[in-house]
């Protein structure tokens, strides 16, 4: 039985596979030994691919090698993030202008040719930049592979998740509930989905994810919305491995738009009831195109024993990846959207309890946000006004911006705990995110 036929014979009878390591085979002979302008005419296909390394690029999630200097249209390597502890320096130094050959599958991403390596040792420093000849030995320069990383021979295996186990739901003394909202930058793992585009996004580092749970830890939320993870299984694994014993009894993930697999869910101590996606709601933008929210608008309803229950709302608006004009109308449409049903349930009842929280990807005082917020009775309180300047910063990464935010409904507001707000200020370094975790306290009242 071929190797494809037994894939496929795993895909659709969900036979699990175990993860593999790579091998000092993985430059097997017997494989396609080309060079990386005949790349094109391999889609699909395992191949040793040879050439020189032109250009390279680190952007922080991976770095891209190429071959050509029109990269935009040429092959290109990718190397993960995660791979990069396990080279002796940076990919982007260690590989730029050095003969190479890669080993991997060719696939085709926004129509050019590449291979992502799924270990370090899948790429090789090597004499010549030609395919051998039949017979011909490949002479390498030395090994580019950390010690501790040639022992392991390639990438740790993928572990098995660990089974998320709900706690006891919390019981209020006091009434007093802390709300977060987190980021987490490409919370995936290291399994491949073939219905997202996520290539480029391999399973965070160790370090990573233990500083996030870090971050989660410090602010010992009761309730806390995440943006950017890949699915279900990846936070309630991450919930079960990395905040075990902090009581979260429900985890909320229903997938979204977003074609790489980034979504919105939520984490909470407190019982959860009625959850609603808006996935599949029909809207426009600002210029008047057809849309559905780029991610989702998740509402959760939170249902504490003996006190007011209240709905979250969790947002990923779009970013301004391409331009900050180019994707305003867009957001501007989530935002009217999302507004016409927050209109819908102050109309009904003038006092909901409700918050909205998420990454809004624009400032508070854009177009889009102040359109959400509103005016009059119906306003919805932001209540960063209780920090100082210089911790209004929820983006960590180059800009140093706030546009993360816990906002109130007017009932909400009202329960508020003054000088609660708070934003626990790191580094993409410090917090395994390029986000900073937000939060704010609220009071509720108990029931009769």
């Amino acid at each position: 039985m071929t190797r494809n036929v037994i894939g496929l014979f795993i895909i659709l009878f969900g036979i699990a596979a175990a993860p593999t390591f790579a091998e000092d085979s993985q430059f097997d002979p017997g494989l396609p030994q080309i060079s990386w302008s005949d790349t094109v005419d391999h889609y699909g296909t395992r191949c040793v691919v040879y050439g020189t390394v032109v250009a390279s690029k680190d952007i922080g999630s991976r770095c891209f090698l190429n071959f050509d200097k029109d990269f935009r249209t040429t092959f290109t390597a990718v190397v993960p993030s995660n791979l990069y502890g396990q080279f002796t320096s940076n990919p982007q130094k260690l590989f730029l202008n050095k003969h190479v050959r890669v080993v991997g599958e060719i696939v085709k991403f926004k129509d050019k040719p590449e291979i992502v390596i799924a270990a370090a040792g899948d790429i090789q420093i090597i004499d010549s930049p030609e395919p051998p000849k039949k017979g011909e030995e490949v002479k390498t320069q030395g090994n580019t592979v950390t010690p501790e990383a040639t022992a392991k021979s390639g990438t740790p295996k993928a572990q098995a998740p660990t089974a998320f186990t709900p706690a006891a739901p919390k019981v209020l003394t006091d009434g007093v509930v802390k709300i977060a909202t987190f980021n987490v930058l490409n919370l995936f793992d290291n399994f491949d989905d073939p219905y997202v585009d996520s290539e480029y996004y391999p399973g965070k580092r160790d370090s990573e994810i233990e500083n996030l749970a870090k971050i989660i830890r410090q602010a010992d939320a009761d309730v806390v919305a995440f943006q950017e993870v890949e699915n279900r299984g990846v936070l309630e694994n991450f919930v079960a491995t990395h905040l075990s014993g902090m009581g979260y009894c429900d985890v909320v993930l229903i997938e979204g738009n977003n074609p790489r697999g980034i979504d919105v869910g939520l984490i909470s101590r407190l019982p959860v009831g009625e959850v609603t996606s808006h996935r599949h709601v029909d809207f426009r933008s600002a210029d008047g195109k057809d849309m559905r929210f780029k991610r989702d608008l998740l509402q959760v309803s939170i249902e504490p024993e003996g006190y007011s229950p209240f709905d979250v709302f969790v947002v990923h608006l779009k970013s301004k990846h391409g331009g900050a004009d180019e994707s305003r109308p867009i957001r501007l449409g989530e935002t009217l959207a999302i507004r016409k049903k927050l209109d819908r349930i102050l109309t009904n009842d003038p006092q909901a309890l409700f918050v909205i929280c998420g990454d809004f990807n624009d400032t508070f005082d854009s177009e889009p946000l102040q359109r959400l917020v509103g005016s009059g009775d119906t306003k919805l309180t932001a209540f960063f006004d209780d920090l100082p300047e210089d911790k209004r910063i929820t983006y960590n990464r180059s800009y140093l911006s706030m546009i993360d935010f816990v906002l109130g409904s007017p009932g909400m507001a009202g329960l508020y705990v003054p000088k609660s707000y708070d934003v626990i200020l790191g580094t993409v370094e410090t917090n395994g995110s390029d986000h900073n975790l937000v939060s704010a306290q609220f009071k509720l009242k108990k029931q009769p």
